[in-house]
């Protein structure tokens, strides 16, 4: 069985992020092959609160230049939390 850090790579937090807290969405990116069980019961489990929904994100890998040099960008996996009524995380809170 996997721990909540084993799932949860990190929190993202761009501008579009910050503006989902307000419905109550936070997003994190996660390890690649997990799936939404496994996201809410480390979510649940890292910051005792109440999940309700799941969304998740697979973007491809992107080629990018730096001058002459070109190399490939990571695939991310990300997931969308949304929290139940009354629910937080003070993780986004700046």
């Amino acid at each position: 069985m996997k721990k909540g850090y084993d799932v949860i790579v990190r929190p993202l937090i761009t501008e579009k992020t910050t503006k989902l807290i307000e419905l109550r969405q936070y997003t994190f990116e996660v390890k690649q092959g997990s799936n939404k069980v496994e996201v809410k019961k480390a979510v649940e489990e890292l910051f005792d609160v109440k999940v309700v929904a799941v969304n998740m994100v697979n973007t491809q890998r992107k080629t990018r230049k730096v001058g002459k040099y070109e190399g490939l960008r990571p695939a991310v996996q990300k997931a969308v939390v949304t929290l139940a009524e009354g629910n937080k995380l003070d993780v986004f809170e700046i």
